[in-house]
């Protein structure tokens, strides 16, 4: 109970869209979107703790944006660049409207210029394993769209995305999954993680209006089920199986939920699977060293579950999440801090419901 309880008792549910509460701010004379408070949201009132943690983070992230628009991790800077994207869209701001719009907008034009004519968001002489960066792009663009109030822009990105969805077929494996890579350059390889990342930009893509075949989402539904092992987890890859992956079962039971799958033969499995091994934040947990990844997911997962199950399990994250920040305002841990702290963020604020792929 005590700090767990006060917490429950700031942060409560609400269900206002993301134009409806921007434009409710807007009538208030409050001149701009403003992220953070303590404040209703579209989805939550956060205690001062947690409203610091997004605060500060978000700042981090202002002001380590690149001259040109991008945020790099390694090689991954169109999967970088989109994740950021999407924890600053999670707090309210638009590309065109916010504190962070001119933050946004300069990441959009980032992953625009990035598009190729054959419909990959990437550069694969600098996005290493570019079906990542391809996938989280996908996701972060559609997110866009539904805000974007400049007619040229709009085309634009209905064209590009439109593009990009019929690569994401042309690169998915006969099994239905995808790798790191296409099918055609990778052999024919595929995996959980990254068929996980097309599913979550796909869906967007088809949310926001853009046509998604759906023979491309069944196939890859298929490839998850067929990686399913008998205590409800799901493996590696469909052609290297081996034990369960806490991380990917987490990841793919997500994606199930986006594609419109919440009742199947397969996903009460995969629920039990997940509450068992993730629910108590147990570090001891295989993660496989992708506890960032792994909860990003199954934050999801619970989110979407709601009820008292969401809320006792978010006061516990959020607690975690805010007592690891750094004094600068941004996370460390694997792959870097660019990764880990848009990842926080976009846990930290999944109650607002501001970014639509994510509201239940």
């Amino acid at each position: 109970m005590n700090s767990m309880a006060s917490r429950s008792q700031k942060i409560r549910t609400a269900s206002i869209t993301r134009r409806d509460w921007m434009r409710g701010a807007a009538a208030a004379g409050l001149g701009m979107v403003v992220p953070y408070g303590p404040r209703e949201s579209a989805g939550a009132v956060y205690d001062t703790a947690t409203d610091t943690a997004i605060r500060r983070g978000l700042e981090w992230l202002q002001k380590n944006q690149s001259a040109i628009g991008h945020w790099t991790g390694g090689t991954y800077p169109t999967a970088m660049t989109s994740l950021a994207g999407l924890a600053l869209l999670c707090s309210g701001s638009t590309a065109t409207q916010g504190p962070y719009a001119s933050i946004i907008r300069r990441s959009v034009d980032y992953i625009v210029s990035q598009a190729n004519p054959n419909g990959l968001i990437g550069d694969p002489k600098y996005d290493s394993r570019y079906t990542y960066g391809h996938g989280f792009a996908m996701l972060f663009l559609s997110q866009i769209l539904g805000e974007e109030d400049d007619v040229d822009r709009r085309e634009e990105l209905l064209a590009l995305l439109g593009k990009a969805v019929a690569f994401s077929g042309f690169a998915q494996t006969s099994s239905g999954g995808w790798g790191y890579v296409s099918a055609k350059e990778g052999n024919d390889f595929d995996e959980g993680s990254t068929t996980i990342t097309q599913v979550q930009g796909l869906r967007g893509c088809r949310n926001a209006g853009i046509p998604v075949p759906i023979d491309t989402i069944e196939r890859a539904k298929q490839y998850i089920y067929s990686c399913k092992n008998a205590d409800g987890g799901i493996s590696y890859s469909f052609k290297n199986r081996g034990t369960s992956r806490p991380a990917i079962t987490a990841a793919a039971l997500a994606a199930l939920y986006n594609a419109g799958d919440y009742d199947s033969t397969h996903v009460p499995e995969m629920l039990r699977y997940c509450q068992e091994k993730l629910y108590s934040l147990d570090d001891g947990i295989q993660h496989f060293g992708h506890w960032h990844y792994t909860y990003l997911y199954y934050s999801q997962v619970v989110y979407r579950e709601g009820g008292e199950q969401w809320t006792q399990f978010r006061d516990r994250i959020y607690e975690k999440i805010v007592q690891q920040q750094q004094a600068i305002g941004s996370w460390g841990g694997n792959i870097g801090p660019i990764y880990v702290t848009a990842i926080n963020l976009l846990i930290l604020q999944l109650d607002k419901g501001l970014l639509p792929i994510l509201q239940r």
